[in-house]
């Protein structure tokens, strides 16, 4: 049966089927996908200096906590890896395809295209980048998954990955960053009925879902080996996608995932029985993941980013059609981080 086929015949996002078909195709597959639905907008012209040859930061000089502030500043001068993009007429983008809100496919939309706050960026971002000669087809998504961004960037597979990946001083050893564009933090999901109650005492001798390669997944390494965790918490082995994880919690596989919130409130949009547990127990930033030899590109997503954030059909827009919903006015990432550079 095509994707295409499948997609069709699925009627929307709940029950543990539906779901666990959409995990196997992403865990199947890296996906070439034709174009983006367009989104926000947040434009700025292209000016100043070529952009200075620089390199971001490694893990060695930063910390977790300010590794959001060393991006190079921004700039809209072209550089080789610009020149490369619009020398073969489309930016490629790593994205999700099953992160509810962010980047997904909504099985009622007859097109299939992938939709969320994450794939309105990288449409502003293409936008900017092409100007007057952007049309949807200078977009190729690639549907990666969590466990292989960071490959998928060393490798220039994909020019950029715009998916919800955290800025870490880790991560900065093998890829450079934007300036933040969203600020989150580590929370447990598990069910309505359980006594879980956060990321405390009440885990002992539960069974905990986290992503490969995930902040989340990192932590409750670092945990377990410092004896931090409760006693008989279980971490399990960890999977390729947040979305795998819910589907082993609707199976009784697990008992509680701990992922970043603002993810873990999707996951639970998408089935009502289960919930988010206690506060977000880390502070998180994510941005625009990039080859770390590309610094024009860097300093150019800097640039959009900085109109993106304040421009009212922008940032702004783009939280309220598909995230206020499930986080809310109230909420910490309600509103775009202040961006410092190095």
């Amino acid at each position: 049966m095509s994707a295409q086929r499948l997609r069709a015949g699925l009627r929307g996002w709940g029950g543990v089927g539906a779901m666990a078909v959409l995990c196997a195709l992403a865990l199947a597959f890296v996906l070439l996908l034709p174009r983006a639905r367009p989104g926000g907008d947040g434009e700025l012209a292209a000016t100043g200096p070529r952009a200075a040859e620089a390199t971001q930061a490694r893990a060695g000089s930063c910390v977790d906590s300010t590794a959001q502030d060393l991006s190079p500043a921004p700039s809209g001068a072209d550089g080789a890896a610009i020149d490369a993009i619009k020398s073969r007429g489309y930016l490629t983008v790593g994205v999700d395809q099953n992160s509810y809100r962010w980047g997904y496919r909504n099985p009622n939309r007859a097109d299939g295209d992938l939709e969320g706050f994450d794939i309105d960026l990288v449409t502003a971002i293409a936008k900017n980048i092409f100007g007057s000669s952007y049309s949807a087809d200078k977009i190729h998504l690639r549907a990666i998954p969590t466990n292989q961004r960071t490959a998928a960037i060393k490798n220039k597979t994909v020019d950029m990955v715009v998916r919800t990946m955290t800025i870490s001083c880790a991560r900065l050893d093998d890829v450079a960053f934007s300036a933040p564009y969203f600020v989150t933090g580590q929370q447990v999901l598990a069910p309505k009925t359980s006594a879980i109650t956060g990321y405390d005492t009440s885990l002992a001798g539960k069974r905990i879902c986290s992503a490969a390669t995930s902040t989340a997944s990192a932590r409750l390494a670092t945990d377990k080996r410092q004896h931090k965790l409760p006693a008989g918490a279980v971490v399990m082995e960890p999977v390729p996608n947040q979305l795998d994880c819910l589907v082993r919690l609707q199976l009784g596989e697990a008992d509680a995932v701990v992922t970043d919130g603002a993810l873990a409130a999707s996951l639970a949009a998408q089935d009502p029985t289960v919930q988010l547990k206690g506060p977000l127990f880390t502070k998180e930033y994510y941005g625009v993941a990039m080859n770390r030899s590309d610094v024009d590109l860097v300093r150019r997503v800097n640039q959009i980013l900085e109109g993106y954030r304040t421009n009212p059909a922008g940032w702004r827009a783009s939280y309220e059609k598909w995230l206020l919903p499930t986080l809310g006015k109230d909420s910490e990432s309600a509103n775009p981080p202040v961006p410092h550079y190095k």
